[in-house]
């Protein structure tokens, strides 16, 4: 306990699934932390219990993929919480469409949120780590960005957008002290639900048989976050159950 002692995180998409694992992991070890989310209650109910593990923590309602209300997310966990230590990159949406008929509107959705928001919400904070000379940002993304997946090229295409970020920008802040790096999650037992039969499909593939649980993946998180981490540069985590063996 108390390895993140007197750090602060800001965890995106923390309402529900794997983010608000994140979250919890996080205040339990000493942070405090902002959970951000376009469901305000839920993030509302995360916040409320990370302040009763005795973290301060604020529930921030935005749309990450909006530049104006990402701007004054981060600038409002500033103000009230202070310069982030950590930033975690896991807001998303998955859906199932094959692409000929996938509308563009789906594609653009997809794109918006699951790599758009990884762009603009690190780009609110890297001005104040880099100041501070120090920061940890972690990017979830999916072993889908090295597999694919049927019905899953606009989510793969994202995530596989999300890596490549990743590996860039840590040449651009490395050097400040800033650790960038990507967690790969397989097939994650969340809220976020998929059709049965393709779940179905993806657990026939899995060698460990089955879905993973948030539980499985948070401590990724964590150990990325750690002073500690420094060394672990533009590096891809893979907490998939088998799925890719990388």
């Amino acid at each position: 306990m108390g390895k993140l002692n007197g750090r602060i995180a800001a965890v995106t998409g923390a309402a529900t699934g794997l983010g608000r694992a994140i979250a919890l992991l996080y205040a339990a070890e000493g942070c405090d932390v902002a959970v951000l989310d376009r469901n305000g209650e839920g993030a509302e109910t995360v916040a409320r219990r990370i302040r009763d593990l005795g973290r301060r923590s604020i529930a921030v309602t935005v749309d990450v993929g909006d530049e104006a209300e990402v701007a004054a997310a981060f600038a409002r966990v500033a103000a009230e919480l202070g310069p982030l230590d950590i930033l975690v990159n896991n807001a998303g949406i998955v859906t199932v469409a094959l692409l000929e008929t996938m509308a563009t509107e789906t594609f653009d959705e997809m794109i918006r949120i699951d790599l758009k928001s990884v762009f603009l919400c690190t780009r609110a904070v890297v001005p104040q780590m880099k100041a501070r000379g120090y920061g940890r940002i972690v990017n979830i993304a999916s072993q889908l960005a090295y597999k694919g997946g049927e019905g899953m090229t606009h989510y793969a295409a994202a995530k596989a957008g999300v890596v490549g970020f990743t590996r860039s920008l840590a040449y651009e802040v490395t050097r400040h002290n800033i650790a960038v790096n990507a967690i790969c999650p397989g097939p994650i037992d969340t809220d976020m639900k998929l059709p049965s039969e393709w779940v179905g499909r993806k657990e026939a593939e899995l060698v460990i048989g089955r879905q993973g649980r948030v539980e499985e993946v948070a401590p990724t998180a964590l150990l990325l976050a750690l002073e500690d981490a420094a060394f672990y540069v533009g590096a891809t985590f893979h907490p998939n159950g088998g799925d890719v063996m990388v």
